[in-house]
């Protein structure tokens, strides 16, 4: 993967604004990832839930032979723009322990809800693995 870096442009904070695959490989599609619990629980605050979340799609890539390091895209659907701001530590704790220092191109929605009530927060992945 190239990651994709127009000269004069800012590099942005937390992600990239695009990617370039160029081998043959696997993709890996996932749904969307809730920070639900294995057993349906969910914990009170954003960045309790983001954690969770990206715990699961790390459980996921792995399922499919894949890591953080794959991820070539995310989409965050999110219930709050000022929980998610106040958020902002734990989640930057929550990205560190789970993807590292990847940051793929990602796109951030707010919107009215998600379909557990107590979910407030959703991320959708798209990743590559090369072929060896």
């Amino acid at each position: 993967m190239r990651i994709l870096q127009p000269a004069g442009w800012s590099k942005p904070r937390g992600f990239s604004h695009g990617v370039e695959v160029d081998a043959s490989g696997k993709w890996i599609v996932l749904a969307g990832q809730t920070g639900g619990d294995e057993k349906g629980d969910y914990a009170p605050d954003m960045a309790a839930q983001v954690g969770t979340a990206l715990k699961r799609i790390v459980k996921l890539l792995g399922e499919a032979g894949a890591g953080p390091e794959h991820i070539v895209r995310l989409t965050w659907y999110l219930t709050s723009r000022s929980e998610y701001e106040a958020a902002g530590p734990g989640i930057g704790a929550a990205w560190k322990e789970t993807l590292g220092r990847n940051f793929p191109p990602s796109t951030l929605l707010y919107i009215d809800g998600l379909v557990d009530v107590r979910a407030k927060v959703e991320i959708e992945v798209t990743a590559f693995v090369p072929k060896a």
